[in-house]
């Protein structure tokens, strides 16, 4: 599968920049936790944005948000995969984002995430939202995927990789 071709340059940030306040005096880890994750989603929205093919940015993060809620889409290995269908997303959408020192994000094995690929697509686009997905998953379980998308300098070599598995 082609992955790359839904996948733009715009939509690549290779150093993520949310900023995770510490714990404040009475706020609980689990929402210190939310808190930080609503920032975290925030910026992937804000990159999926950048493409100019979402509906009202706001909603579309409250969807990321409220989908996050029911189950974290934080994997092992350091990787996050953020998805939804939303009437915000206009077609199908995919993003990269990384950060070198790694965010909580609830993955499964406890271990701070480093690569997020976020995916939007309106809610009648499952068979290529799923494809994508599955295909995501297939190449991330490399370890030398992963260390390579850790050591990229540019957005193209994020698409170059993603080109070398079709």
């Amino acid at each position: 599968m082609n992955i790359a071709r839904y996948i733009s340059e715009n939509a690549i940030k290779l150093e993520m920049t949310t900023i995770i306040e510490p714990l404040g005096e009475g706020m609980s880890v689990e929402r210190w936790r939310q808190r930080g994750k609503e920032r975290i989603l925030d910026e992937l929205v804000f990159l999926l944005d950048n493409d100019s093919r979402t509906g009202n940015r706001t909603k579309l993060h409250l969807d990321f948000v409220n989908r996050e809620k029911k189950a974290s889409t934080g994997l092992s290995h350091g990787i996050a995969f953020p998805h939804i269908r939303s009437m915000q997303a206009k077609e199908f959408m995919l993003g990269f984002a990384r950060s070198t020192k790694g965010y909580d994000f609830g993955a499964i094995d406890g271990l701070p995430t480093n690569l997020f690929f976020v995916m939007a697509a309106p809610p009648y686009d499952d068979t290529l939202y799923l494809r994508v997905f599955k295909a995501l998953s297939e190449i991330l379980q490399y370890e030398s995927v992963r260390n390579e998308l850790m050591q990229i300098t540019s957005p193209g070599e994020v698409i170059r990789i993603l080109r070398s598995f079709e």
